[in-house]
């Protein structure tokens, strides 16, 4: 199965650099998983302990798929500088010298969340959805080699905002996160704008075509979907109508 949608209309001329970052950005605007209600929850201390557990469980599918996805996309580029810069991100995530990753660190908030680590990591306990949402993503990258895989990353884009959010609402809210735990998300602050820039320098520079501008802002609204998705599967399941699907995580049960 190939994952390819075409829902922006193809531009009548071909978008500047700046015209194209700015519709880009727009989709973000109206796409970006900040704005879901799950995570106006989880940043407003809203959330129970158990509805945090099930967030942390089933994000660690989608933190645990990127270094795949990032080597599904290398797997399918020529070009030999492009494969060195992008693989800082499986290293970054799976880490290296004394760098233990962003897995890892991601292992250390479900575990002072009181998740069994080998329990987490055989995600078991997640979501269908969750999983599907994944693996779409990682299927997709493969697909749409080049250009398209590369501009839905550029999610990377608006990441900073919400990792901020995140570390200040969660460490004001609740008395069960501490800052130690936080570390994923401080590590980010800096790691996604550089990863960012580099995504964002690519796709002004190779969508030359408006066929191509229309094919980049398809790809990004792809990704926020996989996001959001996610966010979907959790809202209803954790919080309304609670409809937990056989097999997937129960507070108080993982």
């Amino acid at each position: 199965m190939t994952y390819q949608f075409v829902r922006t209309p193809v531009p009548s001329r071909t978008l500047s650099p700046d015209q194209l970052e700015a519709a880009l950005r727009a989709i973000g605007a109206e796409r970006y998983h900040n704005l879901h209600p799950f995570h106006k929850l989880l940043h407003g201390g809203d959330l129970t302990k158990g509805q945090v557990q099930a967030w942390a469980l089933n994000r660690y599918c989608y933190q645990a798929a990127i270094p795949r996805k990032d080597h599904a996309l290398m797997a399918r580029i020529d070009d030999r500088e492009v494969r060195r810069a992008w693989l800082q991100r499986v290293l970054d995530h799976d880490g290296h010298g004394p760098d233990t990753g962003g897995i890892e660190r991601w292992l250390v908030l479900t575990d002072h969340l009181g998740l069994p680590r080998d329990y987490v990591v055989s995600q078991d306990g997640a979501l269908p959805a969750t999983r599907f949402a994944v693996e779409a993503y990682v299927r997709y990258v493969w697909d749409n080699p080049g250009l398209p895989a590369i501009a839905s990353c550029l999610t990377e884009l608006f990441a900073p905002k919400i990792h901020a959010e995140r570390i200040v609402g969660m460490l004001e809210h609740y008395d069960f996160v501490e800052d130690r735990v936080m570390a994923y998300f401080r590590k980010r602050l800096d790691q996604a704008p550089r990863d960012c820039d580099f995504a964002l320098a690519y796709v002004l520079e190779h969508a030359r075509t408006p066929e191509q501008q229309a094919q980049v802002m398809d790809a990004l609204t792809f990704k926020c979907n996989v996001l959001w998705a996610q966010l979907d599967a959790l809202y209803a399941a954790y919080v309304a109508p609670g409809m937990i699907p056989p097999g997937a995580f129960r507070p108080q049960e993982g």
